[in-house]
């Protein structure tokens, strides 16, 4: 059993089931999802340097996966790596993958958490929410600062207080909301 990691430049941002379908083409020696960046040839150099190819090691060190945590060979082309590690080694090359992946501006899909994360070091996991969401979400932010405005100048004390305290909250949730908007 193995640990997988896909590494490839992305010509556009992917989510994580369009990752998984390029992942799987792949997979099946299908390289037409992908195009070749020197980034790629960069992270593979820069990994089978600190890590050789399972078929390159001397048969005594087979079994050292400190010297190389390949399960087999690392399936490489100038537009993608595939890679798949030993498990008790799966925390150590996640973390080393995802570091060259970043240093090279590369993406890295995850299959065993099925996501991708980007050289900016934004992940398709908790993806940001759409433009629309985000004006829907701004307009029920306003309403509610409005209504908890309003109860708040009907009450008196602590309630009042309250009140005046959420609608300033809504207020500002508002506001964010706007900003991430405009920004998209």
């Amino acid at each position: 059993m193995s640990c997988d990691f896909l590494v490839w430049h992305p010509e556009k941002r992917v989510n994580s089931k369009e990752a998984q379908n390029l992942y799987l083409r792949l997979c099946e020696s299908d390289v037409s999802g992908v195009s070749a960046h020197p980034g790629v040839d960069a992270f593979y150099a820069e990994l089978t340097a600190k890590h050789p190819e399972i078929d390159t090691i001397p048969e005594e060190r087979i079994d050292d996966h400190d010297y190389c945590p390949w399960s087999c060979a690392l399936d490489h082309s100038p537009a993608h790596v595939i890679l798949s590690c030993v498990w008790p080694k799966a925390n150590y090359v996640g973390a080393l993958v995802a570091e060259l992946a970043r240093k090279h501006g590369l993406a890295l899909y995850d299959p065993q958490s099925d996501q991708v994360t980007y050289a900016d070091g934004t992940s398709s996991r908790g993806e940001a929410p759409s433009r629309t969401a985000l004006w829907i979400l701004l307009v029920f932010a306003v309403v509610f600062a409005a209504m908890l405005a309003y109860s708040g100048f009907l009450s008196t004390g602590r309630v009042a207080v309250v009140m005046y305290l959420f609608a300033v909250l809504c207020g500002l949730l508002a506001v964010a909301c706007l900003k991430q908007a405009l920004k998209k």
